[in-house]
């Protein structure tokens, strides 16, 4: 979850983390679990998904609402969009709908602005666009650079989304300038192509692109983009296990959330990502069941 760059009602005042949907080992889930900050507490809540959802895309007007688009439900791609109301926790289903049913996409917020959808399987390299607070679709001019599935997304609110591996895989990021849309790639690379990966950001300072596979195998490095310069680092620290098809949200100002996913085996475990430090720990708090492909956002107040 991003909010406005310099501005953070996070920095101690964000409020909460959502998982929302994904596939458990037997069934796609439409339930949606709340992560309380600071206290990192898991309640779920009675709200759920308009169906049973798992590799859509999450991202939040932070303060308003969280929003679920796209996705596989079991009669397949979905167009459809949920959205979650702060601080009801209401969910309702858009009129608008992505350009068409899609699955295995990436995305991100610029929050009080707009949060966008791009690739999957359904929308080729198109990135479609949900502006705030109308909630109106367009879709933008600009282009991913090719095709792309099984990536990630996370952004600098304000200022620019990124869009980072996926396909084949690759190791490129695709950088989304705000507020013309343009689109540019990074001399910046992912530390080795990879897909099925997770990001979050801490708006204003830098991103995370963790997890994934790459032609090793799976992966449990945590890469970092720092927005000032768009340089790339990897830290020292991990995730717990080398993991793919995992979600990630963000408490700006204060940590990082890694959720779910997959080692082989599904996953509960929430492995979190303290700034500035970048120091990692695990949450005694679990999913309610162990999945992946869930969707994450986070409500990090009004700014």
């Amino acid at each position: 979850m991003q909010i406005l760059a310099g501005v953070f009602a996070g920095a101690g005042g964000g409020v909460a983390g959502y998982f929302a949907g994904g596939s458990d080992v037997s069934v796609n889930i439409s339930g949606i679990d709340r992560i309380a900050f600071p206290a990192d507490t898991k309640t779920t809540l009675s709200a759920t998904l308009s169906s049973v959802t798992f590799a859509g895309v999450g991202f939040a007007n932070s303060g308003v609402a969280g929003y679920v688009a796209g996705g596989q439900d079991d009669s397949g791609g979905t167009s459809k969009i949920d959205k979650l109301a702060f601080p009801a926790e209401t969910r309702t289903t858009l009129a608008a709908t992505l350009t068409a049913a899609t699955s295995f996409g990436a995305g991100f917020a610029n929050s009080a602005v707009a949060g966008y959808y791009g690739g999957g399987f359904g929308m080729g390299s198109s990135i479609d666009k949900i502006t705030f607070p109308a909630d109106t679709k367009s879709t933008i001019a600009a282009n991913l650079t090719s095709a792309t599935q099984f990536f990630a997304g996370m952004a600098n609110s304000g200022v620019a989304g990124y869009f980072g591996g996926g396909g084949g895989p690759v190791d490129r990021i695709d950088k989304l300038t705000f507020p013309a849309d343009s689109k540019t790639t990074l001399s910046a690379v992912l530390s080795t192509a990879r897909n099925q990966l997770g990001a979050m950001a801490n708006s204003g300072v830098a991103g995370y692109f963790g997890g994934g596979t790459d032609s090793g195998g799976n992966i449990s490095g945590i890469d970092k983009i720092t927005f000032s310069a768009d340089t790339k680092t990897t830290l020292s620290a991990t995730l717990t296990a080398a993991i793919f098809d995992l979600a990630g949200m963000s408490d700006t100002g204060v940590a990082g959330y890694f959720g779910g996913g997959s080692t082989g085996s599904f996953v509960s475990r929430i492995d979190k990502i303290t700034f500035p430090a970048d120091t990692k720990s695990t949450l005694s708090a679990t999913l309610s069941t162990a999945r992946r492909r869930a969707m994450g956002f986070a409500d990090c107040g009004v700014f």
